[in-house]
């Protein structure tokens, strides 16, 4: 079955004030071939710009039966999948164990539409902005990741690295709507 990789960041400038912008990127991959997505929001938050970078990744799969590893730094999106909160969130009518409306939930219902769209999808937590060069803490996250997905150091040194790839192109979206381009 062909495998499809897919790294998503979600960056917002500004997250915790009224006025700010956010940025979205995603990079699909199979085999050689790359193909990048971005794109910006103002007024949006951290979470929304992290949910819509997975969203608009999946869109862009236009063969449902295939395998896609996900590699996302996103606690909130990850913990949510792996953890299943989304479905005591559908059968609490969207509540949260506060019982508090889920933020998001259009996002959400988007999210797990494309999820369920697809044949075979994994979701995997990427330490964010990890430093390859500072080796120790690069060793600390490297064994916390193979725990769940066995895979070599070069190999992680690879998603780290893709993973700082799609936050340049979340800045990127950032960058363009700051200077009035999107």
């Amino acid at each position: 079955m062909k495998t499809i990789y897919l790294y998503t960041d979600g960056a917002c400038s500004g997250n915790q004030y009224d006025e700010n912008v956010g940025g979205w990127g995603a990079i699909l991959q199979y085999g050689d071939h790359k193909k990048e997505l971005y794109g910006s929001a103002s007024n949006t938050t951290n979470n929304v710009m992290e949910l819509t970078a997975m969203i608009e990744g999946l869109q862009a799969i236009n063969d449902p039966l295939v395998r896609v590893e996900v590699f996302s730094d996103s606690a909130y999106i990850v913990d949510c999948i792996s953890k299943k909160w989304y479905i005591n969130w559908q059968n609490n009518g969207w509540k949260t164990s506060k019982k508090t409306p889920v933020e998001n939930k259009n996002l959400w219902e988007a999210l797990l539409f494309q999820l369920d769209r697809i044949h075979d999808v994994k979701i995997y937590k990427v330490k964010g902005h990890l430093d390859v060069t500072k080796t120790k803490e690069l060793q600390k996250w490297f064994e916390k990741f193979i725990a769940i997905k066995n895979i070599t150091l070069e190999q992680y040194i690879y998603l780290v690295k893709m993973n700082h790839a799609v936050d340049a192109l979340a800045n990127k979206g950032i960058d363009e709507i700051k200077a009035g381009l999107l």
